[in-house]
Order: structure tokens, then sequence, then C-alpha cells
């Protein structure tokens, strides 16, 4: 399958050269494209902007389970700015669509870090979120980066809250893979977030011809 996923990505970027990028034709294989994607977990931004833009310019052959897949896949990418791409890429009524307006809204519980909220609630979405294969690791990898960027030590059990309630050895898989350690208090040191604080001087520089007009205005 990995095989098949690299030989699509490089049909797709072919696809996408030139003037060929805006032929209707397209449309199609970049459709399986994403369906591909989801199905084998692996993340083409380029092609899936493609597509939406091609939505716009032909909207007749508008697909919103399409859509909502990339809208999806897009979240799996957080922090990155990919869903806020694609969002910009879809029309007002198409903004309205339900479907399109629940995505939305985990997106927005991602962004504002309601991480309890967002697996509360995570199984009210899974119409969404089934095809879409390793979605909670991928947004555990997002979570763990909100993490690494915002503790020096974190509670277990916090931590187990905030990765989706899971049990204790997936806990500390993910707990490896960041290179986290338990400390004898029970706590989990995350890192030193003084070290990576980085000091930085400004120098402002104005000289007198940049002013000189702004004093004579104010006489």
């Amino acid at each position: 399958m990995a095989e098949q996923a690299e030989a699509m990505r490089g049909t797709v970027a072919s696809m996408l050269r030139g003037i060929e990028r805006y032929n209707p034709e397209n449309i199609a294989t970049l459709e399986r494209y994403v369906e591909l994607q989801a199905r084998e977990n692996t993340y083409d931004l380029e092609a899936n902007l493609a597509l939406l833009k091609l939505y716009q310019f032909n909207p007749g052959t508008y697909q919103s389970t399409v859509a909502c897949q990339i809208l999806i896949k897009a979240l799996t990418n957080l922090p990155h700015t990919d869903f806020v791409l694609c969002k910009c890429l879809l029309g007002q009524d198409q903004m309205e669509d339900d479907n399109i307006k629940r995505i939305m809204y985990l997106h927005d519980l991602l962004e504002m870090c309601q991480f309890r909220t967002f697996w509360a609630e995570k199984h009210q979405y899974a119409d969404l979120t089934a095809g879409i294969k390793d979605f909670s690791d991928s947004i555990r990898k997002y979570i763990c980066h909100v993490i690494s960027i915002t503790y020096q030590h974190i509670e277990r059990h916090v931590l187990g809250q905030l990765l989706g309630n899971v049990d204790d050895a997936t806990q500390q898989a993910w707990m490896n893979k960041y290179g986290w350690k338990m400390n004898d208090d029970g706590c989990i040191f995350v890192g030193n977030q003084e070290e990576t604080v980085k000091t930085k001087n400004i120098t402002e520089k104005i000289d007198f011809d940049s002013v000189a007009g702004i004093m004579a205005a104010c006489r």
C-alpha cells in the first residue's frame, strides 16, 4: 500500500504542473487521492488545495464528503495552518453545511486547547472521522506538541486526560516518544521551558532626516 501511495503522489504531482493544475478532468483522480490519504494515513496538502480550487471553478462537481475528508486530514496536521488554508477555499454555501460546521467546531476546540472537551465529544463525530486512519493518534501528536511547549511538569493523570483517557501502556509510549520522564514525586518532567527562551536585542535607529518633516509640522 505504501508503494501505491507513493506512486499516486508522483502521478498527482505531474498533474498539478502548469495549466494542468486547473483541468477539471483531474477532479476524479484527486478525489481518489484524498480517499487514499485517508485510508493509508498519508497527506498531500498541495493536492488537496488544488482539488478545492477546482471545486471553486466548477461548483457543479463539488463533493461534500470529499471536502470533509480534506478538512479532517488538515486537522491531523495541526499546529500547521492547513485547516485555515483549506477552509478559505470553501464558498459561503458550503460553509453552511452541517458537517462542515461540525468539523470547524472540532478545529476550534483543538485551537483553543480544549482537549478534554474534544475527547468527551469526539464520539459524536465518529461518522466524520471513522474513515481517517490513525486520526486519534494524529491529534495526540498535536497535543503532545502543545504540552512540550507549555509544561515543565505535568501530573500523570492530567496527561492521561489530555491524551483522551488512554491506558498506562499507551501513555508510557507517548512519554517515551517525547523523552518525558517520571519523577519520584509522581509528576512527569516534560522539559525546562526556561532553556527554550531566547533573548533578542532590538536596536532602533532613526535618523534626523526621517523625523524632520514631522517636527516641522508640529510647530
